[in-house]
């Protein structure tokens, strides 16, 4: 089957990936884009479960204040190098993760964070299996999975706060 350049630029443009990765996706099922993005979405989950042991000392701190100034977030987003630090798809998963906190107020990370005698519900108290704001069918742990495979790089969140106008609690 021949794969045309449109099917693997289309399957660029949604996935990240690089040219090669896509051909190959593309050529494994038969020239469907579908089946293409799932098989690059498996790799890249392979992938940063591999980079998961890395250690990420460099990164940025990200804020985000809504419109009208009563809510915003800050979160400090850690990546290997300083170089992927300064890539735009970095920044632009920090400020989406900023925003997530603004918007979905949790209240971990993740579950490892929980004390023992706490009950919670999953997708509300943390934020790395909380649904996307902007794909409610990926989790946010799967968008910042979709950014390490795109940079290549462990990706990890090491902490946040989130505060809103007039509640004491907020910002911990």
């Amino acid at each position: 089957m021949e794969i045309t350049v449109d099917c693997i630029r289309e399957l660029r443009e949604q996935s990240g990936a690089g040219i090669m990765a896509c051909r190959k996706a593309l050529l494994e099922t038969k020239g469907d884009i579908e089946k293409a993005l799932q098989t690059l979405r498996q790799q890249g989950f392979l992938q940063a479960k591999k980079k998961a042991g890395r250690v990420a000392r460099q990164g940025i701190i990200e804020s985000y204040i809504h419109a009208g100034g009563r809510i915003g977030a800050m979160i400090e987003v850690n990546c290997e190098t300083d170089f992927v630090a300064r890539t735009d798809e970095f920044k632009e998963l920090a400020h989406h993760l900023a925003m997530q906190v603004a918007a979905m107020n949790p209240q971990f990370i993740s579950q490892e964070e929980t004390p023992e005698d706490e009950d919670l519900d999953p997708q509300t108290a943390y934020l790395l299996l909380q649904p996307d704001i902007r794909d409610p069918s990926k989790r946010i742990q799967d968008t910042i999975t979709e950014t390490i495979a795109k940079v290549g790089e462990n990706i990890k969140v090491s902490r946040f706060a989130r505060f809103e106008l007039g509640n004491l609690e907020s910002g911990k």
